[in-house]
């Protein structure tokens, strides 16, 4: 059973065009930021290290105290 199917057409000719006019690449000067670049962040390599830490913790507990 399909309730408001009238919604559910594809307009093609209101799409956005998104093509590369030309085929050129995008300019040098823009720096392209990627995975190593989020993973430098301050706060993420904080959180990060808490969690560690915490997984050593609790690592060494279980090794050494259990």
């Amino acid at each position: 059973m399909v309730i408001g199917a009238v919604g559910l057409r594809h307009h093609h000719d209101e799409m956005l065009d998104t093509t590369n006019e030309g085929g050129t690449a995008p300019p040098d000067d823009e720096e392209r930021q990627g995975c190593l670049f989020a993973l430098s962040q301050p706060p993420l390599m904080i959180f990060l290290t808490v969690i560690g830490t915490l997984i050593l913790l609790a690592s060494l507990h279980d090794l050494l105290l259990l």
